[in-house]
């Protein structure tokens, strides 16, 4: 069983900084963590896109639940080993190469899934709604765990009956012994039955380097 679940969504940058610093802990202190599935798009289907959000974040978000239907296509077919590496290849052209576009196309599909080994076929998927019931139920699952009305990622410490939480929303991913500290710290809070929320407004734009 794993130590962590970490529920993510592609296309979200605070996902993918908080993912990088999992994986520079995991560097640190190994344990498993089972990279699980929530969508944005999911979330806020019941949301006018139009008035709620600026424009292109519908197609951001529905771009993100096909990238998520090709995690769920290899997880299913290679196994969960599959799905981080997948998620670091998809990671890095959306957040530090900005290729967006690129996955409006079976062609990027395609290229990530050829480069990591695997079959292109897999990039029909992203236009498979089957997938769908795996991803609303992962998403439905993260929803439950946090009590709603959150975005992405949600991690589970010590799955499934372990505390979760939205986040922790970082601007930029610790490396080292600065990323087990922040760890040790989130744990610390996440597993103290009265602890509920810590936030602030103030809010740094993401470092993806």
């Amino acid at each position: 069983m794993a130590d962590v679940d970490f529920f993510w969504d592609p296309v979200c940058p605070w996902a993918w900084l908080t993912s990088r610093w999992v994986v520079n802990v995991t560097a640190e202190r190994p344990m498993e963590v089972d990279w699980r599935f929530i969508a944005l798009r999911i979330v806020n289907e019941d949301r006018d896109y139009e008035k709620e959000f600026r424009p292109g974040y519908e197609r951001g978000h529905t771009r993100g639940l096909e990238l998520l239907r090709v995690a769920a296509a290899l997880r299913a077919e290679v196994g969960p080993e599959a799905v981080l590496p997948y998620y670091t290849a998809v990671g890095t052209a959306l957040h530090l190469e900005r290729r967006h576009e690129e996955f409006d196309a079976p062609a990027g599909f395609e290229r990530v899934l050829g480069e990591l080994g695997h079959p292109t076929r897999f990039a029909a998927a992203a236009l498979d709604n089957s997938y769908d019931t795996v991803i609303r139920g992962e998403t439905k699952l993260a929803l439950e765990r946090t009590g709603g009305n959150i975005g992405t990622p949600v991690l589970t410490f010590g799955p499934p009956d372990g505390p979760s939480f939205f986040g922790p929303v970082i601007n930029r991913a610790p490396t080292g012994a600065a990323a087990v500290e922040l760890w040790d710290a989130v744990v610390a809070l996440g597993s103290n039955p009265h602890f509920s929320e810590l936030k602030r407004s103030l809010r740094g734009r993401p470092q993806f380097d």
